[in-house]
């Protein structure tokens, strides 16, 4: 299976690099083509322009290889921290650029954009994994859980990935390295879970 992994994590130290390293490994373990994205790596604009909005509007060469590996992808994998109950701003910023009409999914003949689009990602899992200094009981009971809405009803139900799967790591602020080293266990299963060896 090709797997896209998208990284969005300004320090290359942080944990959420350590799972992306652990995905990749895993993933290439196992026997799958993987590429990564690590977006403050890369340098990655999240501004959108007007010129990009529409279905056929003009699109720079990044977003084309981002969207095209997005297309050509049997599953994807998301990296990121829980910022504020959302993702941190490049990532936003890839997901209105990248999650776009024509390409992650699409209105259907004579829909003014009004009803549900059509999902057209390939892709049959996506995963998420975050990390948060907020915890669990607070998370749900008080701010609801604002990132399992955003990644599995806003962006991959919509966009045709019925498979999703989400794990949350924290309190990541006071874990010491045998947590880690647990986490990272964690990461590993359900890799070999839903991208077994082939």
């Amino acid at each position: 299976m090709n797997v896209l992994i998208i990284l969005a994590h300004p320090d290359r130290y942080s944990f959420n690099h350590a799972i992306a390293g652990k995905c990749k490994d895993r993933l290439t373990e196992n026997g799958h083509s993987v590429i990564l994205h690590d977006l403050y790596e890369e340098d990655f604009n999240p501004n959108i322009s007007m010129i990009e909005i529409p279905r056929n509007g003009k699109i720079d060469d990044v977003v084309k290889k981002h969207c095209a590996d997005l297309t050509g992808s049997d599953g994807i994998i998301i990296i990121h921290p829980n910022w504020w109950g959302q993702p941190p701003a490049i990532m936003k910023g890839w997901i209105d650029r990248i999650i776009r009409p024509g390409v992650a999914y699409e209105f259907l003949d004579g829909d003014n954009g009004e009803g549900v689009p059509n999902g057209l990602l390939k892709a049959s899992v996506g995963l998420v994994f975050n990390t948060s200094n907020t915890s669990e009981e607070r998370e749900k009971e008080i701010f609801k859980d604002p990132l399992e809405t955003i990644w599995k009803n806003c962006i991959f139900d919509l966009c045709g990935v019925k498979q999703f799967d989400r794990r949350i790591f924290r309190i990541i602020v006071t874990s010491d390295l045998q947590q880690r080293q647990a986490w990272l266990n964690e990461v590993e299963k359900v890799i070999d879970k839903y991208f077994p060896k082939n």
